[in-house]
């Protein structure tokens, strides 16, 4: 079974908007601001954004503040083509351990990573349905550390039960991840060194 070109997916849902003269609405999971930096200058030239901070899998609300911080600023100072306007969940850290109960054990990446997925993605989605937004996706695919086939597997179910386009992505393709790097270089964003949760943080801290 071939594989599919998820950047080729988006090309074409780009294209076909751009030809109708469309811009259509964007409800964007956002993870911290780094990686939502060429995702922003990417999508930003199509579609009018509201960029969504929701990561109750963060280990501390001071973190959860900072990465808040920093998108907001990115926002801010970026210039854009269409509106982009931050969106600022309140940190509710118990939802991630309730969502992850069972899996603490899990290697980074595997099935708690995949629920964890699942969890902002469908917060996202449910909002992007009872606000009324065209499409609703996440920045998560732009990390070499993220499986974009799950996020996009999860996305196309919670498109199915909410009745909501999930915009089909792999951000770190045509070189996205490194000019996320130079654009976070740029505007001196703050550049954590674990995913979020206390889980990749302790694993990160046993590799020292």
């Amino acid at each position: 079974m071939n594989k599919v070109n998820y950047q080729k997916e988006l090309e074409k849902i780009i294209e076909l908007h751009v030809k109708k003269e469309e811009v259509p609405k964007l409800l964007l999971h956002a993870c911290c601001a780094p990686c939502s930096s060429y995702v922003l200058e990417y999508l930003s030239k199509y579609f009018q954004i509201d960029i969504l901070f929701y990561n109750p899998n963060i280990a501390t609300e001071k973190e959860y503040r900072h990465r808040a911080e920093e998108l907001i600023r990115l926002t801010g100072e970026m210039k854009f083509i269409y509106p982009v306007r931050p969106v600022i969940e309140s940190y509710h850290a118990e939802e991630f351990y309730q969502c992850v109960e069972g899996l603490e054990q899990c290697e980074e990446g595997g099935n708690r990573c995949f629920q964890c997925y699942r969890l902002r993605l469908e917060h996202t989605a449910r909002i992007a349905a009872e606000k009324k937004y065209d499409y609703f996706t996440t920045t998560l695919s732009i990390s070499p550390l993220k499986n974009a086939e799950k996020l996009n597997e999860i996305g196309k179910n919670l498109e199915n039960k909410y009745g909501v386009k999930y915009l089909l992505s792999d951000f770190k393709k045509k070189n996205g991840y490194q000019r996320s790097v130079e654009l976070s270089k740029e505007y001196r964003l703050y550049r954590q060194n674990f995913c979020g949760c206390i889980f990749s943080k302790r694993e990160g801290n046993s590799m020292r």
